[in-house]
């Protein structure tokens, strides 16, 4: 059985169970509990290694000419006004407001910082105490400026990048590993979120969905389209027309990773571009952009903070937006790297990482609508700077069909 289906079956016993037992479902609770207990274990490591990883990667010079610098500011833009688009959505419909669920026993309920603050507490002391207690923004400047370092120290530094890179294959396997159990700690947190707030819960899950794909929605017939009409300069419908395929793959597989040769098949094939440019704008795309991601990220972060009662301070959203726009670096191509994510963003956040107990079954629908938009993200750019770059076939991308 697919994994997918999989989670979807637990979701719906579990909602079903709830309804049935209400609060006599809490032996469950701990199940749930130690499902979150374990995505809190992959975090750290996960970001860690991943981040640096990347960053060694992507920081060869002979990359990061025009061509990466050119890509990267056009997936940093295009995530940032991802986000942007998602919390207006969020903070206009509101569809964790009334919920009213109690704070878990001891958390404050005070993750607002000050600005200065903010700045002052992600500058790491003691890299060992970052990971043990947990602190993701730390532990992202660590690895941000170990990287740097690997990366100046050149050929004396490759064993220790090697080990790095084999850690991030490892955490990757544990990850694959631990979301095996997804099925079963999906339905244990359903069943308990439905069985103590009853089926209150249901229909604020549908606007949650309803948010999440309204803003994909925009940021695919807005964003993308303005960007290939007076960024790339080229006509709309062939785009859709050529990604068809990788449309459908990502959909069905909601895997940026698993859609990668697709895409690249259509960005070549179908749209016209040169090997060059698809191959290393999209790989690179399948690694950094993750426009659809991040729309799902900010609209549930902020669900869960309507949830609890908890205000969401201007501090709080910069924060959202640095930990999203770096973390997916360190979660891009896991399994189950929404719920990892997630995890990263409140934590950095200073909201429950119980709060994931409330969203973990639509988790799977978010990541069949993020998926489309990641990989329609990727191509958007490709297009765009291979336009810039003279490497398009535009005979071939205005000739395509339908049924091609």
């Amino acid at each position: 059985m697919k994994p997918w289906l999989k989670i979807l079956i637990g979701l719906v016993l579990g909602v079903i169970t709830g309804l049935i037992l209400n609060k006599q479902v809490e032996i469950l609770s701990m199940v749930g509990k130690a499902f979150i207990d374990l995505l809190k274990m992959l975090v750290g490591l996960i970001v860690f290694s991943s981040l640096v990883v990347g960053m060694c990667h992507i920081s060869d010079p002979k990359k990061l000419g025009r061509i990466g610098l050119r890509t990267v500011i056009f997936y940093v833009a295009t995530t940032i006004i991802a986000i942007c688009i998602g919390l207006a959505i969020v903070l206009v419909v509101k569809p964790g407001m009334h919920l009213g669920i109690p704070l878990p026993i001891g958390h404050g309920g005070d993750g607002n910082l000050s600005l200065i603050d903010f700045l002052f507490a992600i500058v790491p002391s003691n890299p060992f105490a970052a990971f043990a207690e947990g602190n993701i923004l730390q532990i992202i400047v660590f690895a941000i400026l170990f990287a740097l370092a690997i990366s100046m120290a050149g050929e004396k530094a490759k064993p220790i990048l090697g080990f790095i890179e084999s850690l991030s294959e490892v955490m990757a396997k544990l990850t694959h590993v631990v979301m095996k159990l997804a099925p079963y700690g999906v339905f244990a947190l359903m069943a308990t979120a439905v069985g103590a707030l009853g089926s209150k819960i249901i229909l604020p899950l549908f606007w949650v969905i309803g948010c999440i794909f309204v803003a994909c929605l925009i940021q695919v017939s807005v964003i993308f389209t303005l960007s290939l009409k007076y960024l790339a300069k080229v006509e709309i419908a062939p785009f859709f027309k050529g990604m068809k395929d990788a449309i459908i793959v990502a959909f069905t597989t909601s895997s940026s990773s698993a859609t990668l040769p697709v895409n690249l098949e259509c960005a070549r094939d179908h749209l016209g571009l040169s090997p060059d440019i698809s191959g290393f704008v999209l790989s690179l795309g399948s690694t950094i952009n993750m426009n659809g991601t991040a729309i799902g990220q900010s609209v549930l972060a902020i669900f869960i903070a309507q949830a609890y009662g908890i205000d969401v301070s201007f501090t709080n959203i910069i924060i959202l937006m640095f930990t999203t726009l770096v973390s997916a670096i360190g979660t891009a191509g896991i399994p189950g790297s929404g719920l990892v994510m997630l995890s990263i963003v409140l934590n950095a956040m200073g909201l429950p990482l119980e709060g994931i107990a409330l969203v973990a079954g639509i988790d799977r629908l978010r990541d069949m609508f993020a998926t489309v938009v990641n990989i329609l993200g990727d191509a958007v750019a490709a297009v765009y700077v291979a336009k810039k770059e003279n490497q398009i076939d535009e005979t071939k991308y205005h000739t395509v069909t339908w049924i091609e």
